[in-house]
């Protein structure tokens, strides 16, 4: 909270997806391709085979503008875009791994410098010393990864670096050497991939069906590689994160589905294509898997930092930069003693540092959906008890009257229309959505949180009875404050699940 607040209409989860996403699958395309590339090029004159050597520096064209354009730009916005998004966190991982960052600047140096080389010196060099600057430089980008990649699964697992502090117990945590076998396979079947897509557009006969065969081969080894070390990985995650995200989190969880299927389907066509009719692939069909491969990556990259929610760096740091040390500071002095800078509105000031970082007012994670039709004492109990609510945000730690300035901020800009209004609905239709906004926060139907085998032969006004009751239930239930015709349509709603009506 040192930090002025960045306001963009934009949410920051869809902001960094867009530019991390296409930044990652670069950079590992980039460290696959390279291997490729000297791998290939020893194959292609140790033979003899000056097409495959033709087709190699072709290759290399567009590989190192990729590489040395859309990498380094992309790169260089994501230190904007995460400077910007969260300066407290960004703050925290140049503090403890200032060296480390430096290593991986001083690697990527070497890494363009012998990429320019590689291309340009295809007709300027001697063979061996361009394969010696092929090695250097795949050498020297894999080394980036090895170094990212200890940073990168430090803010999921920091592991015994929350209680030592120390560099390396931080580094090497426990999901490390997962993930960077999985990213190694991951760069592997990415240099295939993008190699289909080349090889999609020679002349059909023999040396395409070759090319094509070779490329898949790539893609192949490297999916069966990226697919186990995913389950490794998933399982290397601490089992009560992996347990909280199956309950209350259909992010992540939704995600890693997504990228099996998406596997699945790569793999299939990397089989229909690669190996049983490497002469009919299409570039339409290549370009499907460069396609897929890209989703997935986005699937996985999206898994691994929505799961580690309600922190960005686990165990240490909240996604809204709140230091879980700083906690009984919050709770004594509050977030607005804190801030070091102030528009002069409070509850602005509030919901921007406190809940902005995640949710805007009717754009990405929307708020206005949740709190249309509803009152301002429901949408501070709902502050207060934030962290108990599906979604797994992190907890309210500011004063009780600071979570009430966030309530009137919020409520002043909701639809303050009685819920029937707003939406229309009467009776049944009408509970059902009552149910959703003011219960479904923390009791989903049909999950471990579902109570509504507890309404199981009560009658209207046992239910009204526990409506007014709601306040006394449990921690951080709210008090029931819907209007006669809401609660009449809630009480009916619940009828029906005590019958296991549900629909």
């Amino acid at each position: 909270m040192n930090y002025p607040f960045w306001d963009e209409p934009m949410g920051y989860g869809v902001l960094m997806a867009v530019i991390a996403v296409f930044h990652v699958f670069v950079s590992h395309f980039a460290i696959g391709g390279g291997l490729y590339m000297v791998v290939s090029e020893r194959i292609a004159r140790k033979a003899g085979d000056t097409k495959r050597l033709k087709f190699i520096e072709k290759l290399s064209k567009f590989f190192v503008l990729v590489t040395l354009v859309a990498g380094a730009l992309t790169g260089v916005g994501i230190w904007f875009v995460i400077g910007l998004i969260n300066p407290a966190a960004t703050e925290a991982l140049i503090h403890n791994y200032v060296w480390g960052w430096a290593t991986e600047w001083t690697f990527f140096v070497v890494e363009i410098a012998s990429a320019i080389l590689y291309f340009y010196g295809w007709k300027r060099m001697a063979a061996r010393d361009h394969m010696i600057i092929g090695w250097i430089y795949f050498v020297f980008a894999w080394l980036s990864l090895v170094v990212i990649n200890g940073i990168i699964t430090f803010m999921l697992t920091p592991g015994q670096w929350l209680a030592t502090g120390d560099f390396w117990d931080g580094f090497f945590n426990p999901t490390y050497w997962p993930s960077l076998v999985m990213r190694t396979g991951v760069c592997g079947m990415l240099a295939g991939l993008y190699a289909l897509l080349v090889a999609s557009r020679i002349e059909p006969g023999d040396f395409k069906a070759r090319m094509v065969r070779y490329s898949a081969g790539w893609g192949i080894v490297g999916l069966v590689v990226t697919a186990v070390c995913e389950y490794w990985y998933w399982k290397a995650i601490p089992a009560a994160v992996v347990e909280k995200a199956l309950q209350i989190m259909p992010t992540p969880i939704h995600s890693i589905e997504y990228s099996v299927w998406l596997a699945m389907g790569i793999g299939a066509l990397l089989v229909v294509f690669g190996v049983l009719a490497p002469r009919k692939l299409s570039s339409p069909a290549a370009a499907l898997l460069m396609v897929l491969g890209l989703v997935w990556f986005g699937c996985f990259e999206w898994f691994r930092e929505s799961i580690r929610k309600p922190y960005v760096i686990t165990g240490y740091m909240y996604g809204n930069g709140v230091e879980l040390a700083k906690a009984d500071r919050y709770k004594k002095e509050g977030y607005l003693a804190q801030l070091a800078f102030k528009t002069g509105d409070d509850g602005a000031d509030l919901f921007r540092h406190a809940c902005r970082s995640c949710h805007t007012l009717d754009g990405y994670k929307a708020l206005k959906p949740a709190f249309d039709g509803t009152d301002r004492a429901f949408i501070a109990a709902i502050i207060r008890s934030a962290h108990l609510l599906r979604g797994n945000m992190p907890q309210f730690l500011g004063k009780p009257e600071e979570a009430e300035k966030i309530a009137d901020y919020l409520y002043q800009r909701m639809d303050k229309r009685p819920l029937d209004e707003v939406y229309g609905l009467q009776g049944v239709e009408l509970g059902r959505k009552a149910y959703a906004l003011r219960c479904g926060k923390c009791h989903v139907l049909g999950a471990a949180s579902d109570k509504s085998k507890s309404f199981a032969g009560q009658s209207a006004d046992d239910l009204n009875s526990m409506l007014n009751a709601a306040a006394d239930m449990g921690e951080g239930m709210p008090a029931y404050t819907g209007g006669a015709k809401e609660r009449a349509g809630l009480v009916a709603f619940l009828e029906q699940l005590g019958k296991g009506v549900k629909k």
